[in-house]
């Protein structure tokens, strides 16, 4: 075989460089779409452990910007009644006209209390207008800038002003054994003041059974029967017999706005609280669980009271639903027999509730020694011993069909033995 030239190998040597440059820039070149090889892949192993959970923390719950909140600004933020409350306000000359004026918190605060915090809810994108308005302005519209009527200004009784149904989350601390010798109603109220009369109380010492002079100062009999033949509240039902409607003259009053407390605690007499001082008096209701009441909201609506006043003081009442001041004797007895001042305090609920023993007692009434001596409070007792399923309907609306306080049998006054006469 004869034997290649040089110069062929050189070209054949060539040609090969050539091959493999041309198999790696194909195969082996960035971008090169050329198939991958096929590797055996892996086996796949699972753990054997169950994957932690992951606990997501707990969203904040929506505030809703429609409820203002005594307790968030109060307590939460520590915010100082003077950060939101001007006393008095702009407005407290137009809201009583003439000599019933007097400086007063009488509006709601400014925007500008509002803004350092709440500038994002006052422009929010909502409409026809941010929701937080509503908690001030009736309309909620830029258009109608109108605001609803003050709570505290519960005397004022204008037409064109509406009034917020709302549920307050005060208390006011009144301390009455402070009061009850120093308030003084001894002479009429003069017509043109429509504001409370104060006069220098007697020292000299009262009858008994006199009522204080004081009382009337704060509490008046709603909506008296006087000597009216119409002695309900509403036109009750024919068939009525027996059965409990509530009658005229069953409330009375408790001071709805600052009219009388200012007429001693001003910026001008000196005598403390002032009224900037708002949290001397004011105070959070309590988070403890509130007293049963003898209130049915089912029976006031069959009856179609509707008089905010009287809805008022009948949800608060824990002794007896339907007692009346106006009833019988009663506006003749002494305020103080009933009720005891000395141990009130008007934030604790528990204080105020009136004793079953001032039904009775000595003088008889409603609670004697016997059931044969016609008391009311024996006469029920005697009957829910003989059958549970007893009502008692004398006092109360709903509490009597609970079991009978223990309180109860203990204001039964124990039998006097019969003297023997001698002959």
């Amino acid at each position: 075989m004869a034997e290649k030239s040089p110069d062929h190998k050189v070209i054949l040597r060539a040609f090969g460089i050539v091959a493999m440059l041309f198999v790696a820039l194909v195969f082996v070149s960035p971008g090169s779409t050329a198939p991958k090889m096929n590797l055996p892949a892996e086996p796949q192993t699972r753990s054997k452990g169950r994957r932690p959970k992951v606990t997501q923390p707990p969203k904040k719950p929506r505030i809703n910007y429609s409820q203002f909140s005594h307790r968030t600004h109060v307590v939460d933020q520590k915010l100082a009644c003077s950060s939101c409350h001007q006393v008095p306000s702009k407005n407290w000359k137009e809201v009583r006209k003439g000599d019933a004026a007097f400086p007063d918190v009488s509006d709601f605060p400014e925007h500008s209390s509002c803004l350092n915090c709440h500038r994002p809810q006052f422009f929010a994108r909502e409409r026809p207008a941010p929701v937080i308005c509503s908690n001030c302005h009736i309309a909620n519209s830029p258009r109608d800038t109108s605001r609803w009527l003050f709570p505290s200004l519960g005397d004022v009784n204008d037409p064109t002003k509406k009034r917020r149904e709302f549920v307050s989350e005060f208390v006011v601390g009144f301390p009455h054994d402070k009061h009850i010798d120093v308030v003084g109603f001894n002479t009429p109220r003069p017509e043109k003041d429509p504001r409370g009369w104060f006069v220098t109380v007697s020292l000299q010492e009262k009858k008994k059974d006199e009522p204080p002079k004081s009382c009337p100062v704060c509490h008046e009999t709603y909506q008296p029967q006087g000597n009216s033949s119409d002695e309900y509240v509403t036109k009750p039902p024919k068939n009525l017999g027996d059965k409990f409607w509530l009658k005229k003259g069953t409330f009375k009053t408790i001071p709805n706005s600052h009219t009388v407390c200012f007429t001693c605690h001003n910026a001008d007499s000196g005598i403390a609280p002032e009224p900037k001082d708002c949290n001397v008096c004011h105070k959070l209701l309590s988070a403890e669980p509130s007293l049963k009441v003898d209130f049915d909201p089912k029976l006031a609506a069959d009856m179609g009271i509707t008089d905010r006043i009287i809805l008022a003081r009948w949800r608060k009442r824990i002794s007896a639903g339907a007692f009346r001041h106006e009833g019988g004797e009663h506006p003749d007895l002494n305020c103080l027999g009933c009720h005891n001042v000395t141990a009130f305090n008007t934030v604790d609920p528990k204080t105020m509730k009136v004793p079953v023993q001032s039904c009775g007692g000595a003088e008889g009434c409603h609670v004697t020694a016997t059931t044969d001596d016609g008391g009311a409070l024996n006469f029920e007792i005697a009957q829910k011993k003989k059958d549970a399923a007893f009502v008692c309907t004398k006092c109360h609306i709903i509490l009597g069909k609970e079991g009978v306080p223990e309180d109860h049998p203990q204001a039964i006054p124990t039998p006097q033995p019969k003297v023997k006469q001698s002959l």
